[in-house]
C-alpha cells in the first residue's frame, strides 16, 4: 500500500503549489520520478500509474498546476509558460537541487509534457539529470493536421474567448474548468503550426537541444488534442533517434483505440501500457 505525502512549494512569483510525494516505506528504492498532468485535470490521473511504478520500488513525486488539485488559487493569469517557467521550475528546483536528486525520470500527460519542455529548454543545467521522459497524449503545434480540425480548433477559441473560459466540468473534459486566458497559448500554437513563447522563445527551433530518451504514447482514439500526426511532429522536433514512439489502437494490437485520458489512466492500460513505461524507465536508468 502506498502513501502519500503533501509538500507544498513556493514558486519564484511566491504561489503555492502542491507537490505529492507517494511512496512504499517498506519496498523503496532511490529511483525516483516526478509526474505532472495537464490542463482540465490534477493528480488524479496520475495517480493510477504512480502506484504500480511506486509498489515496484519507485518513489514518485505528483506536482499539481497552481488553481488544480491542492494547489492554491492563483493571484494573476497564468497560461503554459506560467506552469514551466514558475511551477515546474520550483518543483524541479526542489528535488534537484535542495534534495540532491541526481537522476529522475519524468512522465506527463497532455499540456504537462509540453510545460516541462519548455522548462526544460529554459533550464538546460537540469537536461543531464533527467534520465528519461514518458509523455502521454503531448503535442502543442500538430493538431491542425487536417481542415476538419482546423475548423474545430477555430470554434473553440472562437467560444471559449466569448465565455472567457472552458467549461470542463459541464463537457466531462476533467474537473478544472481553464481560463481561455490560458488555453489561448494552446490553440494560437496550433493554428500557426509553430511553438513560440510570450517571451519570443523559439521552442520549436530549440527542442533538439534536449537529448533526454523519450517515450511519447498517443491513443488512437484521440483525435483533437493530441492526435497521432499531432504528437508524432512533436516527438519528431527533437530530432533523437533513442526515442520512441507507440500509438495504442487496435490495429497495433492493443486492447481499444485509447482516447486521451483512458491512454494514462484506464484498467486497460494499466494491463499494457504501464508495464511499457516501467520497461522505459529500467532501459534508461543509468
Amino acid at each position: 500500500m502506498y502513501k502519500e505525502e503533501l509538500i507544498k512549494i513556493t514558486t519564484d512569483d511566491f504561489e503555492e503549489i502542491a507537490l505529492w510525494k507517494v511512496y512504499n516505506k517498506k519496498n523503496s528504492s532511490n529511483v525516483n520520478l516526478f509526474l505532472t498532468h495537464g490542463t482540465f485535470s490534477n493528480k488524479k490521473i496520475c495517480l493510477g500509474i504512480s502506484a504500480y511504478l511506486v509498489n515496484l520500488g519507485y518513489i514518485c513525486w505528483i506536482m499539481e498546476w497552481r488553481n488544480h488539485g491542492e494547489s492554491a488559487k492563483p493571484k494573476t493569469k497564468f497560461n503554459f509558460e506560467t506552469i514551466a517557467q514558475f511551477d515546474i521550475k520550483a518543483v524541479l528546483t526542489y528535488l534537484l537541487e535542495d534534495l540532491k536528486i541526481n537522476q529522475l525520470h519524468c512522465i506527463t500527460h497532455s499540456g504537462g509534457g509540453i510545460c516541462l519542455t519548455m522548462c526544460l529548454l529554459n533550464n538546460e543545467k537540469w537536461v543531464p539529470k533527467i534520465s528519461s521522459m514518458t509523455l502521454f497524449s503531448c503535442q502543442s503545434f500538430g493538431a491542425c493536421h487536417t481542415f476538419k480540425n482546423r475548423i474545430k480548433i477555430q470554434i473553440s477559441k472562437f467560444i471559449s474567448s466569448l465565455l472567457g473560459y472552458i467549461p470542463a466540468k459541464i463537457i466531462k473534459l476533467g474537473p478544472h474548468n481553464e481560463s481561455y486566458f490560458t488555453m489561448k497559448q494552446w490553440y494560437n500554437w496550433n493554428l500557426t503550426k509553430n511553438f513560440k513563447g510570450d517571451t519570443g522563445l523559439n521552442y520549436l527551433a530549440v527542442m533538439k537541444n534536449i537529448k533526454i530518451p523519450i517515450l511519447s504514447i498517443s491513443g488512437e482514439a484521440d483525435k483533437f488534442i493530441a492526435p497521432k500526426e499531432g504528437v508524432a511532429a512533436f516527438l519528431n522536433a527533437f530530432e533523437n533517434s533513442k526515442n520512441k514512439l507507440i500509438h495504442c489502437s487496435i490495429s497495433n494490437g492493443f486492447a481499444e483505440n485509447y482516447n486521451h485520458s483512458s491512454v494514462i489512466y484506464s484498467r486497460n492500460a494499466s494491463l499494457e501500457i504501464w508495464p511499457l513505461v516501467k520497461d522505459w524507465i529500467e532501459t534508461t536508468n543509468t
